[in-house]
């Protein structure tokens, strides 16, 4: 009888902590379980509670964004299969312009640029992603940090051969927060769709044979049946907790 009182004693700290990461954290910190448990538990143990609330936090953010981060690497993987394909570039069937290097810049491949309805682009690199809306400004996503860097420039000058040819990037200011935000939900969203219209048009054998090269046994994977819902996941996430893929830390 005592082993399952303190199991339930267990689950109801669990919940108290846990509860504060919901989308109404707000309301929980003022519910009356927590009221009760503040009146009843010693300021000492409310400080533990606190730093272990903390601690589980950047935890549970650090394995989001390695999961963000895997998500991006395995879909620019992706993206170059598919500009592979043997029945032909899919990203040139679907609209993307494909742009050469200059003779210059001949040791850099080929980008593709993709200009969509109401004033908005996608750029692709092998490095990261751009996505520009005149409403909202720029941002680029690099491919292994998944920590979107924020413009108000919503088109490039120039292409990004490489990093250097990137306008300046910066994490938001607050007043620019919801600007990037936005922009990174939308560009997930593209990425979704992507994903969709791979499946529906060209089958879901073919995403299942690209990512059987993929998969080296070395490395994360996420299943053709499973790649568009995982960016659907990341969009909830980056929505609840945006401030987590900018690198804030939690105080």
């Amino acid at each position: 009888m005592l082993a399952a009182a303190s199991y339930l004693y267990i689950i109801s700290l669990a919940d108290l902590i846990l509860g504060l990461h919901s989308r109404h954290g707000a309301a929980n910190r003022a519910g009356p379980f927590s009221m009760v448990l503040a009146r009843s538990v010693p300021i000492g143990m409310l400080t533990v509670l606190q730093k272990s609330e903390v601690s589980m936090r950047a935890s549970a953010d650090i394995f989001i964004i390695e999961q963000a981060v895997n998500l991006l690497n395995q879909q620019a993987w992706c993206w170059g299969r598919d500009i592979m394909r043997a029945e032909g570039n899919w990203l040139i069937d679907i609209g993307f312009d494909r742009i050469e290097p200059p003779v210059n810049r001949k040791h850099c491949s080929s980008l593709y640029a993709l200009a969509l309805p109401q004033r908005r682009c996608v750029v692709l690199r092998g490095f990261g992603v751009f996505y520009g809306d005149s409403q909202w400004g720029g941002i680029f996503l690099p491919r292994y940090e998944f920590q979107p860097r924020y413009t108000t420039h919503a088109t490039l000058a120039c292409p990004p051969w490489s990093k250097a040819d990137l306008p300046e990037l910066n994490p938001p200011t607050e007043s620019q927060q919801h600007a990037c935000a936005m922009l990174t939900l939308d560009l997930i969203d593209w990425i979704q769709s992507y994903e969709v219209n791979i499946v529906e048009k060209l089958g879901i054998e073919y995403r299942r044979s690209t990512l059987l090269e993929w998969d080296n046994g070395t490395q994360p994977v996420v299943s053709a049946e499973d790649f568009a819902s995982a960016w659907r996941e990341l969009s909830l996430r980056v929505a609840s907790n945006f401030n987590a893929f900018l690198g804030v830390s939690h105080t």
